[in-house]
């Protein structure tokens, strides 16, 4: 009986404390769950030489227009599912976006990849933009909606527009990135 009343106890003080702390800072939003409304510094990512992508590196976010960025592994079923969409949608935003997939696989010679193998995966799933490569994961780290695919977009300013999981069709992609645009 006395453990009872124990269990029941402390029960009670987390719920004592749990709504203590929503009077204090209040119900977070979905947003703030999923990490959109936050504003980030701008990582260095490295790019691929493939279709549609030159070696170099970009700033993501970019800091002077709105960032798409998919990421994805050549591993995952649904990201090979997202490519046509992802298509579609790259060619109907305009160029002032930077549009951007990336995967944090190890590719090099002691990768999991090599990197003539990613540009053939790249090939044979019809990209046809810029290619990056996050081997720290830092960015998946801060991007990475729950799985694979996630879609972010990220505002001119730096702030996560919009940030989701699984397969997307083009309409939807398009209307993210442009709905960041006009704001």
């Amino acid at each position: 009986m006395r453990r009872r009343e124990i269990i029941a106890g402390i029960g009670s003080a987390g719920v004592v404390v749990g709504a203590g702390a929503l009077a204090v800072v209040g119900v977070p939003s979905g947003d703030d769950l999923f990490g959109t409304d936050r504003e980030y510094d701008p990582l260095e990512i490295e790019t691929v030489d493939a279709p549609g992508s030159e070696a170099g590196e970009v700033l993501v976010p970019p800091g002077d227009r709105v960032a798409f960025v998919d990421i994805f592994g050549t591993w995952c079923p649904p990201c090979i599912e997202q490519m046509p969409a992802l298509a579609e949608a790259n060619e109907r935003v305009s160029d002032d976006v930077l549009f951007l997939s990336v995967t944090n696989e190890s590719v090099g010679e002691n990768g999991a990849i090599t990197e003539d193998e990613l540009v053939e995966w790249w090939n044979d799933h019809d990209g046809n933009w810029t290619l990056g490569l996050d081997p720290t994961a830092e960015l998946t780290e801060r991007y990475l909606a729950g799985g694979y695919p996630t879609a972010v977009v990220i505002d001119a300013s730096g702030r996560v527009h919009w940030s989701d999981d699984g397969v997307k069709t083009a309409d939807e992609l398009v209307s993210r990135i442009t709905d960041a645009q006009e704001e």
